[in-house]
């Protein structure tokens, strides 16, 4: 109990001094309101996998690795591919942390991702059918949580899409006997490159890109996923509080503007690269 009431008189303080600071145009770190911290990336950072990049977002650090294999495909979908998403979160990354099964943060971490990436539609999973009903390849990202600093959605999000821009698909041979590996990789192709872009509330402000001690006082969370054609395809919602309509345009404005600046700056020298 004593402990309790100890955590929630920290969190309140905090929380004050965080919104003192908002108040002022400022957050506690130096930043706009409206400003990500500094995005840095290594791509190839994996060598036997098929793709890779690490991501760091301020302090968050994200590594997330591509590997393709054959499998069978879904029953409901028997001539198209497999995108599988997962995330770990290393218990070394934070205290909070724990080894085992995913947890509810790890699964909606992951499926996250998957859904802005399935909603972009940014693999043609059409072209990855090798015998219809049989053989198909399965596309596996695997995104590890490394160093929890605040706004991991973000930073996964970046490192499986530079991971998925750099990957290479291994070349397979049909033939009656079945499906062998010629040892042959082609670029993956990839038909869009979705941006997510991440907002907190606290009080009566919006913040863009939250770290930790932002995210352990807010109100809620708003994350907004802008496709290459600046169109919106995926939304997820998180914490207890709520946005007015009028908030929630606010936060489409940002994800609009800040996908841009990151595509601009990190996706697109990767491309050229």
């Amino acid at each position: 109990m004593i402990s309790t009431r100890r955590h929630q008189v920290i969190a309140k303080i905090k929380k004050n001094r965080i919104l003192n600071t908002l108040s002022k145009g400022k957050r506690l770190d130096g930043r706009d309101l409206d400003e990500y911290r500094e995005i840095k990336f290594k791509v190839g950072v994996i060598e036997r996998a098929e793709g890779s990049a690490e991501v760091l977002v301020g302090a968050t650090r994200v590594l997330t690795g591509v590997k393709i294999e054959v499998g069978k495909p879904y029953p409901d979908v028997p001539d198209k591919g497999v995108l599988i998403v997962n995330a770990e979160l290393v218990p070394l990354a934070s205290p909070t942390f724990e080894p085992g099964p995913p947890d509810e943060n790890a699964i909606e971490l992951a499926r996250v991702v998957d859904r802005a990436l399935r909603s972009a539609e940014v693999v043609d999973l059409g072209k990855f059918c090798l015998i219809p009903g049989e053989k198909v390849l399965l596309l596996y990202v695997d995104v590890y949580v490394l160093n929890h600093a605040g706004n991991l959605i973000d930073a996964s999000a970046l490192s499986a899409l530079l991971a998925l821009m750099t990957a290479k698909v291994p070349v397979y041979e049909v033939s009656e006997a079945g499906v062998e590996k010629t040892g042959e990789y082609k670029p993956l192709e990839l038909l869009n490159k979705p941006i997510t872009v991440t907002m907190a509330k606290i009080g009566d402000a919006i913040v863009v890109d939250p770290s930790l001690d932002e995210e352990e006082v807010m109100d809620a969370r708003l994350t907004i996923s802008v496709d290459s054609q600046g169109r919106i395809c995926a939304v997820q919602k998180g914490g207890s509080g709520y946005f007015t309509p009028e908030e929630v345009e606010k936060c489409v404005d940002l994800a609009f503007e800040k996908s841009e600046e990151i595509r601009r700056t990190v996706v697109e020298k990767v491309g050229e690269a």
